[in-house]
């Protein structure tokens, strides 16, 4: 999610290899609204907190009664997901399920 500071984003990067295998569609539909400090130092609480309507719908994404899938590259404690959902769920999306590449190190 941080693209301007890594200069690519690994989870588009994947959604996008994943969609051609699968003849599915790369909805773009979230973007970051509020700059979010790192999280790395945050327990499952404060990144829910930090992350608290940092994300909006993109203008002109058309959500309404989508089934959709949120692609990221690691899941540490999922305050990231469940706070995209929230948005994409309020926009009315049927259904939001994830796929992470891999948990974090413990």
């Amino acid at each position: 999610m941080r693209k301007r500071e890594r200069e690519f984003n690994q989870a588009e990067i994947l959604a996008d290899r994943l969609a051609r295998k699968n003849n599915l569609t790369v909805l773009n539909a979230l973007q970051r609204i509020r700059y979010t400090v790192t999280q790395t130092h945050f327990d499952r609480r404060r990144r829910m907190e930090n992350l608290r309507n940092a994300f909006d719908l993109r203008r002109g994404s058309l959500v309404l009664g989508q089934d959709l899938l949120l692609v990221d590259d690691v899941l540490t404690t999922g305050s990231t997901l469940d706070e995209c959902a929230r948005v994409l769920l309020e926009a009315g999306a049927r259904s939001v399920r994830a796929l992470t590449v891999r948990g974090a190190e413990a």
